[in-house]
Formats: structure tokens, sequence, C-alpha cells
């Protein structure tokens, strides 16, 4: 049984901890399109979140945001009801009317105390993102938090839970096999791509200059491809595109002109009508008899069916790296069980962290008590027997008083980590 000592001390833990709260919005509850209108741009960010620390008293926030997810992470010892999320998000963003504000609450996510921990470690182990096992958000909760700690934003409970969540995504990340197995297109596509042995010099066309391409595209530099020609409706989108792959720019209707052939098309537009026709494949062949390859990652199709017909082309398509892809989400989810024992070890073992952590914070004060004692002993209870004392008494007495003030700081500390070893093996046991 729990003594009373100990049951008051854990009780004192676990209202402090019922402190840390998360509110989230994610690709789950209101989809994308409504996440991106969270998004801040770099220079917002701070004046923004010292806004809304200081507008909602709050000791502590971390704003995380993503494609797919915008999470607040704060410690304020206010009770978190429907009225105070309301002038929550109304101070983040005043322009959104009543009615937005109320659709977005009916969608909120929150958590507080462990289960606000636990939250944060699947996050960051990517259980709930789009595509499990991506390790793209541990990198992006990392920056969050490095953003908030460098501007004073955080403080000492979202920095050892920020510790923990980091620690065990790692473990999740190499201890089991859910982000062995690549499930993205991009990533798929290369994959497949690098089987066909294609050279370095082949001449590249990208045919729109969306995310998908230019990720793509990215992936091509960064493994020694450099011969880009990019077209695209919008000649801007495809000259920033260009210049990332310091390559060249067309637009999309001077596909049809293209005489310089090609080795490689990378296709991803949002065209519902074919793009590559059986006439402007011809055209962009450029008299060219031998095998093109062709990665088509549109939905629909970019590519006309009568060119795979046509003409001999090695074709890499959506439907292939689907099924593909869904053989390897099949794998990982093979690892939840794994990762699930992980974070709920985890999960325990912070539950000691922070109780241990908050007994060193009531415990600071206690050198500057010792030394209270001993000034009020020896300046006012015991200055006359003092006088009375020779100059080696007295260095003899200076001595021990400063073991004994060493000594008795140290023992409260002990015997709280002494307790908490305990508990802990008993636990393992």
């Amino acid at each position: 049984m729990t003594n009373p000592p100990e049951r008051i001390v854990n009780f004192a833990i676990k209202l402090t901890l019922l402190h840390f709260h998360v509110i989230a919005f994610t690709h789950h509850t209101i989809g994308v399109d409504e996440i991106g209108k969270f998004h801040l741009e770099e220079g917002e960010v701070l004046q923004k979140m010292s806004l809304l620390k200081a507008q909602m008293n709050l000791k502590e926030i971390m704003y995380l945001s993503t494609c797919n997810r915008v999470e607040f992470v704060f410690v304020g010892r206010r009770e978190i009801d429907e009225a105070f999320k309301a002038v929550f998000l109304n101070e983040f963003n005043p322009q959104w009317d009543d009615d937005h504000i109320r659709e977005l609450l009916a969608n909120a996510k929150c958590w507080n105390g462990i289960n606000a921990v636990n939250h944060l470690i699947e996050v960051a182990s990517s259980l709930d993102s789009m595509v499990i096992g991506e390790r793209e958000i541990i990198t992006q909760m990392k920056e969050a938090y490095a953003f908030s700690r460098k501007n004073k934003l955080s403080g000492d409970t979202i920095r050892i839970v920020m510790r923990q969540v980091v620690e065990t995504a790692k473990k999740v990340y190499t201890q089991t096999n859910i982000a062995t197995k690549p499930v993205s297109m991009v990533s798929l596509a290369y994959q497949q791509l690098k089987k066909k042995g294609l050279s370095k010099n082949s001449r590249v066309l990208i045919i729109g200059a969306g995310v998908t391409n230019t990720n793509m595209g990215r992936f091509l530099k960064k493994h020694g491809f450099h011969q880009f020609t990019v077209f695209n409706r919008s000649i801007e989108r495809a000259e920033r595109l260009a210049d990332l792959l310091n390559g060249k720019a067309q637009p999309l209707d001077a596909l049809k002109n293209h005489s310089g052939g090609f080795d490689l098309l990378l296709s991803c537009t949002g065209s519902t009508q074919p793009i590559i026709t059986k006439d402007i494949y011809t055209s962009l062949l450029a008299g060219e008899e031998d095998e093109k390859t062709i990665i088509d990652l549109a939905v629909p199709s970019d590519i006309d069916k009568s060119v795979k017909k046509t003409f001999n082309v090695d074709h890499i398509s959506v439907k292939q790296l689907k099924e593909v892809s869904d053989q390897n989400i099949a794998l990982r989810k093979k690892e939840l069980i794994k990762v699930r024992q992980i974070i709920f070890e985890a999960v325990e073992e912070f539950k000691e962290i922070f109780k241990m952590r908050q007994v060193e914070i009531k415990m600071r004060s206690i050198p500057e008590r010792v030394k209270e004692i001993r000034s009020t002993a020896l300046d006012k209870i015991f200055s006359r027997e003092l006088e009375e004392l020779d100059e080696n008494s007295r260095e003899l007495l200076e001595k021990i008083l400063n073991y004994m003030e060493k000594k008795y700081v140290a023992v409260p500390m002990i015997a709280a980590k002494e307790m908490f070893a305990k508990k802990q093996e008993k636990h393992e046991d």
C-alpha cells in the first residue's frame, strides 16, 4: 500500500501533469485544405505564439504545423473547456467568424496529462500520419520544439516531454521495421527507375510542376541526373522547378513543338484528359526508335492508352506502384504490436521521469533554507556562545557545519531517487 507522504507526492505530480495540453487538427478531422488555413509564415510564428501565450495566460507553448496537421502544445492552469478553446482560436485568427470556429471546435482533438504525452509519441512515431512509417514527422517535431525553446516560448515541462517523445520515436524507427519499406509514390517510382539502369546523362522531360514532380525531380537531381526540361501550364511554376533542377522551362502548349528528343518522361498533372496523345508522343520522339521510359504519376493518367499500345515504351504507372505500396503498408502494419509495446513502456517510464523532475524542482529551495537555518543559528540563537570560542574551535565548527550542510542537502534527493528506483524495480518485476 502506498504510504501517505508518497501518495501526496503522486497526487501533486499528477495534478501538475494535468496542466499539460494538446489541441490538434489533422487530415483525419478537417481535411488538408482546412489545415492550410492554420499555416503561418516563418516570420509570423513567434509573434502569434507570444500573443497566444500572453493572452491565454499560458506558461509554455509550442506550435507544430505540417501539411496534414497542426498541433498546439501548451502548459496552463486554466480549465480547457469549450469557451477557452473558442477564445484560443479567435486569438490565433481574429478573421475567423463564430460559425467557422464552432465547426473547427467540433472537429478538434484534445488531450491532457499523460494522454497528451502518449499522443505526441504516437505522432512522432508516425502512427497518426497519412502514411505509417514516414520519418519526416520526427524532424518536423524536433524543429518545432527547437524554435519554441530558442524563443523562450517553452519551458521545463515541454522540454522533458519532447525529450521522451524524440527518444521513443528513434527507438520505434530503429528497433522495428515500420519505416523500412518505401510506400510513397515518389520513393517507389524512383526504386523502379533504378532497376532500369538509365544513364545519368538521360534527357528528362517533366510534364507538370506540382509537388509530386518537384519531389521526383529532386530525387533525380540528387542521384546525378542533370538534363531537365520542365513543361507546365503556368510558366512561372515551370521556371521555379527548372531553376531548382538547373534545367529549362517551357509552357505546356510548347510540348508539341519539342524537338530535342528524350530518354525519360515524367508526367503528373491535374488534367482530366490525357496530355500525351499519340500525335504529341510521335513528335516528342523526334524520329528516335529506341525504348523510352515513362513514369506516369497522374490520376487519371496523363498518357493516352494508344501510346503504350503503339510505341516501344517501358511504362511505370500509379497502378503498379500502388500494388507495391499496399504490400509495404501491410508489412508496416504488422510492426504495430512492437511499436505499441515500445510506446507503452516509454509512457510508463515518462511517469517516473516526470515525478523525479518535479521532486528536483521542489527541492531547489532546500539549500537556501538550510543556509537560512544555519545563518539564524550562528547569528542569533548561538551568537553569545560563539563569541566565547577561540579561533581554532570556530574553524572546526565551521568545517562541521559545512560538512553537515552538504550532506543534509543531499539526503532528501538520495531518498527520493531510492524511492523511485525501488518503484521501478517492482514495476519491472
